[in-house]
């Protein structure tokens, strides 16, 4: 038998595989390749106070080893959340974490206290990262001073388990990383996407509307990998990291550089059972080398 249990604040994870925010929807779009319950949480599509249309199209691009995003938090606000989604997704045997976005401090505060209201949502990842969007996102994501600000305001009224989620669009991430954690941030994500961007040469013009967006993919992942074991090893909180995951073998090298769960996303696009088979590949691993608990794969690289 092998332990694949962690935990992250108060919170215990079954397993340590959970899909990424904006890739999976919410849950049921995954219902006719797998059960979703299998994995260790669904971390749902960004969520606002208020509904948004997001960014003109096109804001989807497919770049060498990776893809391009703008999609802008399109999404339907929390009032429908509640109403349609919530009930929905409350069904599944595993944690539901919601990706919480704001364009000012007072969004992401009203916000997380509707979310702390849910009983069957147990934890949030605050999203101070997000490249893609005019106002809010990157802008705490990348100032030290506005992502302590954001941080503390939601952690003095959220009660349950706060993520925050990272950018990489920064000089330092560790000292973003140490700055959520004083302020109470029960585990950080990273990495969110790089910014950049695409032109297409026959249309003599920018792929995206909003010229650049975020990049995922397998491109990303050793800047993630980099980024992931240079905060485990600065904060005392788990690393739950993402970025570029495509198979078992790119998550164990997440957790032998420190993190302590991961996020599948962009590998979905074109295999939507990936989580599933990571999932499977990663217990396989943890037998052929005869471990008997993920936590001792954990931050391998610097016992």
């Amino acid at each position: 038998m092998v332990n694949l249990g962690i935990d992250i604040g108060n919170l215990n994870f079954k397993n340590p595989v959970l899909t990424a925010s904006g890739t999976c929807g919410y849950g049921p779009e995954l219902d006719d390749f797998f059960d979703v319950s299998r994995l260790g949480g669904i971390v749902v599509k960004g969520t606002t106070i208020e509904p948004r249309e997001g960014n003109a199209y096109p804001r989807m691009a497919e770049t060498p080893s990776g893809m391009l995003n703008a999609v802008g938090l399109q999404n339907k606000g929390i009032d429908y959340f509640e109403k349609h989604i919530y009930p929905e997704i409350v069904r599944y045997d595993t944690h539901i974490i919601v990706n919480v976005n704001g364009n000012t401090i007072d969004d992401y505060v009203s916000l997380s206290e509707r979310i702390n209201r849910l009983e069957g949502i147990p934890a949030i990842e605050l999203n101070i990262s997000c490249p893609n969007v005019k106002r809010g996102g990157m802008v705490f994501g990348t100032n030290l001073d506005s992502a302590r600000e954001v941080t503390k305001a939601v952690r003095s009224v959220y009660k349950k388990t706060l993520i925050v989620k990272l950018s990489p669009n920064v000089t330092s991430i560790v000292d973003f990383a140490r700055v959520v954690e004083e302020e109470g941030a029960d585990s950080v994500s990273l990495i969110n996407t790089l910014l950049g961007m695409a032109v297409d040469v026959n249309k003599m013009r920018p792929s995206l509307s909003t010229i650049t967006g975020g990049l995922s993919g397998p491109a990303i992942k050793p800047v993630a990998l980099r980024m992931v074991w240079q905060v485990a090893k600065a904060v005392k909180v788990p690393v739950i990291g993402m970025g570029g995951i495509m198979n078992a073998t790119d998550a164990i090298e997440f957790f032998l550089a420190g993190a302590s769960a991961i996020q599948v996303g962009t590998v979905t696009f074109i295999d939507p059972v990936a989580p599933v088979k990571i999932l499977e590949g990663i217990e396989k691993y943890m037998i052929d080398k005869g471990f008997s608990d993920i936590r001792e794969i954990i931050g391998y690289l610097n016992k």
